[in-house]
This record gives C-alpha cells, sequence and structure tokens, in this order.
C-alpha cells in the first residue's frame, strides 16, 4: 500500500488484534478537512447571526448560549429544539448557506485513501445531509461512502447522546459494535463509541485522549497510524 505521509503516532490504548472491522463511522466537519481552513468558524458566524437575527437573542448572550446548549445537548441546534421554538430547516438551512467552494477543494489524497480502504463506510455526522453532500461534493469522495447518517436520519439525538451512537448502529444492520471504528475530531464524542465498544480514532491531533485508541492529526495519516485498519478487512 502507498503510504501517503511519513507521520508515525503510538497506538494509544490496547488494540485487539483478532477484531474484525466491519463498519467505519466518519465525522463530517472538521474530520474530513483540516480545522484551519475557516469553515467551521463561518457556520459559528451563522449560528450567531441566525440567534441574533431570526430568535432575538441579545448578541452579548449568544456566546454563553451556544456554550451551554453545546456543553449540555451536544449542538446548539438541540438546545434550541429542547427550550425555544425553532424551525430546524430553517435553521440548518441558514447556519450552512455558505459558499463552500471557497474554503473545500478537491482531496485526491483522500479520495484514493479511502477507496483502498475495503469496508464499508458511512458518514455520521449532527449536520444535515444536504450540508454533507457538499462538503463530500467539494471534496471529491462522495462516491467513497455508502450513505450518510444525519441528523434528521437520528431523529435529532446528536453526539454525544449514547443513543446516537446505537441508532447509527441500528441503521447500518445492527452490526455489534466491537466491529465499529469511529474517526472524529471531538475526544468528547468518542467517549461514548468507546463505551459501547467501538474502536476510535481522534483525527486533526496526534495526542491520544483517553477516548481515543488511536490519533491522527489528519486521515492521511491513517496508514501510518492505523495498519490494522486494511489487515482486517
Amino acid at each position: 500500500m502507498h503510504l501517503i505521509s511519513n507521520l508515525s503516532a503510538p497506538v494509544c490504548l490496547p488494540y485487539n488484534k483478532s477484531m474484525r472491522h466491519s463498519i467505519l463511522y466518519f465525522d463530517l466537519d472538521d474530520t474530513l478537512y483540516p480545522n484551519s481552513n475557516g469553515l467551521w468558524e463561518a457556520i459559528g458566524s451563522r449560528m450567531n447571526d441566525y440567534l441574533r437575527e431570526r430568535m432575538g437573542f441579545p448578541p452579548n448572550q449568544i456566546t454563553e448560549i451556544r456554550r451551554k446548549y453545546y456543553q449540555t445537548y451536544g449542538t446548539t441546534l438541540r438546545g434550541l429544539q429542547i427550550n425555544h421554538e425553532v424551525d430546524a430547516d430553517e435553521y440548518l438551512d441558514y447556519v450552512h448557506d455558505l459558499p463552500i467552494e471557497e474554503y473545500l477543494s478537491p482531496d485526491p489524497l483522500l479520495r484514493s485513501l479511502l477507496n483502498s480502504i475495503d469496508q464499508s463506510k458511512w458518514i455520521f455526522t449532527n449536520a444535515d445531509s444536504n450540508h454533507a453532500n457538499r462538503v463530500l461534493e467539494s471534496l471529491g469522495v462522495q462516491e467513497c461512502f455508502e450513505g450518510i447518517i444525519d441528523v434528521y436520519a437520528l431523529g435529532f439525538v446528536c453526539k454525544p447522546e449514547k443513543d446516537a451512537y446505537e441508532r447509527a448502529i441500528t441503521l447500518v444492520n445492527g452490526f455489534a459494535p466491537d466491529q465499529c471504528v469511529l474517526f472524529d475530531d471531538s475526544p468528547r464524542n468518542l467517549e461514548p463509541a468507546l463505551k459501547l465498544g467501538f474502536t476510535t480514532v481522534l483525527v486533526g491531533s496526534d495526542q491520544c485522549p483517553p477516548s481515543a485508541n488511536y490519533a491522527a492529526k489528519s486521515l492521511h495519516d491513517l496508514p501510518q497510524v492505523f495498519p490494522e485498519l486494511w489487515s482486517t478487512a
């Protein structure tokens, strides 16, 4: 197999060599692409605008409201749904109404790597499928995935709620958790998956938190960081 970069990182938690990985779940934003390109910051700015312009929150309270809802519910939207009347369709359309092509471009190395992995690959995101499809199209990897498990498919339950992971398993025909791998840029989102039995990979750092079996600065580094992924296909 062609190795895409020279980065090497240690396994962070014990790995069961007899484990067979059958289903791979990939987070979307800040996982498939670097978090340095500004897209997530632009989405956050749109969230602020929505809370101020459409919902009438005082500007000086918005940062704290978003922090509180993220910590408590996993996403700002989930907090708005539980505590306020919000049109989820309108909210998601508004916050993702950005020229994504200005932030993302085709990534042929990522496409080649994903195509070299034989296991079933799914997007598992707290965003909606419209946004996910635009991201995948901009990166040129839309054909690498079997499907998208989005906030609608999850019934608006979202990571890191335990139900989100259990529903994601059910949606791909109920594989056992120890057959599943989750790639995510959030250590907090990895923790429930690890407790359920997933193999977990933190993307965006080469330092492993307690919730990760592996850590990789980029998905490009998986052949060095997680070579077992190919040997257990």
